[in-house]
This record gives structure tokens, C-alpha cells and sequence, in this order.
């Protein structure tokens, strides 16, 4: 093994393992299958494979194991997942009731089923009349740190 094969060999190990590395904090299978492309680039090396014929067998196995190897590797662990929303995407929908009245111009306060209070604003076109204390009402998105809420059904002038 000539001076060059040996460089070429230490550049494949360290390419690996800072690839295992990064793939250690992402974790989204990446990089891990970025790593397994050089191993195949490393493993021509040491079969004594020219440096471009390595890169090329690295770059080929990696986008291959992207393609074929990673969708199936996320659906599978994804498969369990939890399936509630959490976060503001959790926040839509839920219910809740006014806390500080509030008009279509001037917002107010609800206090939602999960304990929180939101600044809160009536939707557009959901109605144009001021809510009293306690009227329910249900939450249609959020718009920065205000909740965007509608009237419920049952909810009384």
C-alpha cells in the first residue's frame, strides 16, 4: 500500500465518522446514510480502486440508500407515532370561552379548554356582535399570539 492509498483510506474512515457524528445530532437518516456511501467508497479503496472510482461508488451507494433505503426506514419508525397534534397546531379546534370581552375590532381574552388564556380575536364573517363573559367559543388558528376564534353553535346573545 503506497502513501496515497493510505491518505486515500484516512480521508474515507474520517469522512464516516464525521458523517456518524452529524447523524448522531440531526437523527433524521441523512447523514447515517451519507456515512454508509463512503464505507462503500472506503471499502473500494481498499480494494484498490482508484480515488475517482471510490468517490463515484460512494456517491452512487449513497443517493441509492437515500432513495430506496431511507422513505422506508422513516415510514416504518413513523409508523407508532403519535397521531395528536401538538403546539399551536394542537390549539385549532379546541374550545374554550371568553375571559375579556372583546369586539371584531378590539380583542379580548379566552380561556381554553387546556387551562391556557389567549389573546383573542372573533374570526372574519364569524360574527359581528360582542360576546359576554363565559360564551363558548372555539378556536379557528393562530395568528402569532392571538387565537383566531369563532362562536360555537349554542352560544347565546
Amino acid at each position: 500500500m503506497n502513501g496515497i492509498d493510505w491518505i486515500q483510506g484516512v480521508v474515507w474512515i474520517g469522512l464516516v465518522l464525521v458523517l456518524g457524528v452529524v447523524e448522531i445530532f440531526t437523527l433524521d437518516f441523512v447523514f447515517i446514510m451519507l456515512a454508509a456511501g463512503a464505507a462503500g467508497g472506503l471499502i473500494a479503496a481498499l480494494l484498490g480502486a482508484p480515488w475517482w472510482l471510490s468517490a463515484i461508488i460512494a456517491a452512487v451507494l449513497a443517493l441509492l440508500l437515500l432513495a430506496l433505503v431511507r422513505p422506508r426506514l422513516v415510514q416504518a419508525l413513523s409508523r407508532n407515532a403519535d397521531p395528536h397534534r401538538t403546539g399551536v397546531d394542537g390549539l385549532i379546534g379546541l374550545t374554550g370561552t371568553v375571559a375579556v370581552a372583546f369586539t371584531a375590532t378590539n380583542p379580548g381574552q379566552v380561556r381554553l379548554a387546556n387551562g391556557e388564556t389567549w389573546s383573542a380575536r372573533i374570526a372574519v364573517g364569524s360574527s359581528d356582535r360582542t360576546p359576554p363573559l363565559g360564551t363558548p367559543v372555539v378556536v379557528e388558528s393562530i395568528e402569532g399570539s392571538t387565537a383566531v376564534v369563532r362562536l360555537t353553535e349554542g352560544a347565546t346573545s
